[in-house]
């Protein structure tokens, strides 16, 4: 697949997790101060237009109305020119705000996809797809809208201040008294900021719980019809959806319990200053426009009111949304490179010594394994299902560290190699390839996207998989279905065999990976291979003869460790495990797949 270029992110998340999620996220709002920074200032720019307005609707009542002493018309027009003004300002401020808010959603988005790119493979038996899923979309952006958008409410609520300071120069008592009500509002944010956090962070969570089983039932949705099982997922759907909806009804009556008042409160403040601006118009201290002009001001109160409670309520949100993303940056990789990784030259020769491993899960995979594989040299790892075959090679690309002992590469342990130097010697074709939504070509360029055509298709030829793919109506070109299900198990299996191939490393793992093709398939790769294999140091899982006999020698694995070695003939001669182990799987040999 084609790197496609990217800015890199300007930024990431502060690694201190005794820091409050807002300074864990200052990085990022300081990496993109300069266009936040435009954005506020304009708006409050934006504000100070706005709040002239009412003084000089104040001053044109009382001039050109009552007093007549000046032009309505006048009056009229440098309003409607501040209208215009305040406009333009607000036009830029929202574009500048915007285009904070989507460079910080970049960044963020990146920096949680670049940690689960690094991830080792343990985690990812621990944690649900669905999980990851929802906190790097919904999440990250509950996270970006209140910090972006959170400093724009709070700039757009200083119009409280402004108004009341305009009001007090005005007519000090009045506006005390169009004021009354903050105090109640305050405390009033305040219980509502406690009441909503758990509420916030349980709707997350749920959201969280149905994405794992939308994605689980899209991508298992062959074996949801094969078992006719599409009502009971519609039935586990609509259960984890009544628990989201539970949530967002609770979220609901919290919200209807509180922000009407926090709404209304301003209002009761306008009949205030109706009631009492009128008492001191009535007795001459006090002009109709400053009555007309303080209805106006407490008016623009009411916005900010109704946006304190929600900047609280994405406050809520955010904060719980942080702590699920930082839950996973959180989270170090169990494979990393070490500061003295070296790469000495490759030669293929791999040594398990005493491995034992351990999945997560408490699986144990190798209990004391020895094995000595030289370099050129083609085994065949046979044994039973569990018994530990695959874990050899997971261990030697290390995909997992080892719970005790040492694999070695060319006499290095692996965990003193680059990750990257280890991937390109060792390459792994696992029992179950996958396929990305691209055309087969950068399917199989996957692992060196430089690779031309030539040499794209002489990897393809290699795994027997040149014919079908000229066939197909696009060639090499053709785009493949998602994990590549438009293609047969065998067909998936072959365009895996040729992405380890173009590769071309010194040490080659199958891991059953011929086990989806019929025999007369296998064979042609399998002549391929013989060739491909000449100096090559290959493991190869194997279940079949056919597969066995490509072999120099054969493995005997039993409960995680070898207990035969040796050819294929002598093991079946002497060893009476291998000729069960055979007879466990020889339908399989029979019956094309």
């Amino acid at each position: 697949m084609p790197a496609v270029p990217r800015r890199a992110p300007k930024a990431g998340i502060d690694p201190d997790p005794a820091k409050t999620w807002l300074r864990r996220a200052w990085p990022l709002l300081r990496a993109h101060r300069a266009l936040l920074i435009t954005s506020l200032v304009l708006s409050f720019a934006g504000l100070i237009v706005q709040v002239q307005i009412p003084d000089l609707v104040r001053v044109g009542i009382d001039d050109a109305l009552v007093e007549r002493t000046g032009s309505l018309a006048t009056y009229a027009g440098l309003i409607a020119v501040l209208a215009v003004v305040q406009g333009v300002i607000n036009y830029l401020a929202r574009l500048y705000l915007l285009r904070t808010a989507y460079e910080l959603e970049y960044d963020l988005r990146n920096v949680v996809f670049g940690h689960l790119m690094r991830m080792s493979y343990g985690f990812y038996d621990r944690v649900q797809s669905g999980e990851l899923m929802s906190r790097a979309t919904s999440d990250i952006r509950a996270v970006q809208m209140y910090l972006t958008f959170g400093p724009s409410i709070l700039v757009q609520c200083t119009i409280a201040g402004i108004a009341f300071a305009l009001m007090v120069s005005i007519n000090p008592l009045l506006a005390v008294v169009a004021m009354l009500t903050m105090p109640a509002i305050a405390v009033l944010g305040v219980r509502m900021r406690k009441a909503i956090f758990p509420v916030s962070w349980l709707i997350q969570a749920r959201l969280a719980g149905v994405a794992t089983v939308v994605d689980e039932n899209i991508q298992g949705v062959r074996i949801v019809k094969a078992f006719a099982g599409e009502q009971r997922q519609i039935d586990t759907l609509a259960g984890a959806a009544d628990r989201v909806r539970w949530a967002y009804t609770t979220d609901a009556k919290l919200r209807s319990r509180w922000i009407p008042v926090m709404d209304n409160l301003p209002r009761l403040g306008l009949a205030l200053v109706l009631l009492v601006g009128g008492l001191m118009v009535l007795e001459g201290h006090a002009t109709v426009g400053t009555v007309v002009a303080f209805n106006s001001y407490v008016l623009m109160l009411q916005p900010p009111f109704r946006m304190l409670g929600m900047i609280i309520m994405m406050g809520q949100r955010a904060a719980a949304s942080a702590q699920r993303i930082y839950d996973i940056l959180d989270t170090a990789p169990d494979i990393t490179d070490r500061v003295d990784a070296a790469a000495p030259p490759a030669r293929g020769e791999v040594r398990l010594r005493d491995v034992r491993f351990t999945y997560p899960d408490g699986t144990v995979g190798l209990d004391g394994l020895d094995l000595h594989i030289r370099p050129g040299e083609t085994v065949a790892l046979v044994g039973a299902t569990g018994s530990g075959k695959s874990t050899i090679g997971r261990l030697a690309a290390r995909f997992y560290d080892v719970t005790g002992g040492q694999v070695l590469l060319d006499g290095v342990d692996v965990r003193d190699y680059p990750l990257a130097t280890l991937r390109d010697r060792v390459g792994i074709v696992p029992d179950e390839p996958f396929l990305f939504s691209v055309s087969l070509h950068d399917n199989i360029a996957f692992g060196r996207p430089a690779a031309d055509r030539d040499q794209v298709v002489a990897a393809a030829v290699a795994a027997g998989a040149d014919e079908f793919i000229r066939e197909l109506p696009d060639g090499y070109d053709t785009v493949v279905g998602e994990r590549g299900y438009t293609l047969s198990g065998g067909q998936r299996q072959r365009v895996a065999i040729a992405r380890a191939l173009l590769v071309n490393p010194p040490v080659l793992i199958l891991d059953d990976a011929t086990s989806a093709v019929d025999v007369r398939v296998e064979h042609e790769i399998h002549e391929s291979l013989r060739a491909l294999m000449s100096g090559r140091t290959t493991i190869m899982v194997a279940h079949r003869l056919a597969t066995i006999g490509l072999a120099d020698r054969v493995v005997l694995i039993a409960d995680g460790r070898v207990v035969a070695d040796g050819t294929h003939a002598g093991l079946l001669a002497s060893e009476p495990r291998y000729a069960q182990v055979l007879a466990a799987t020889k339908s399989d040999e029979e019956v094309p797949a």
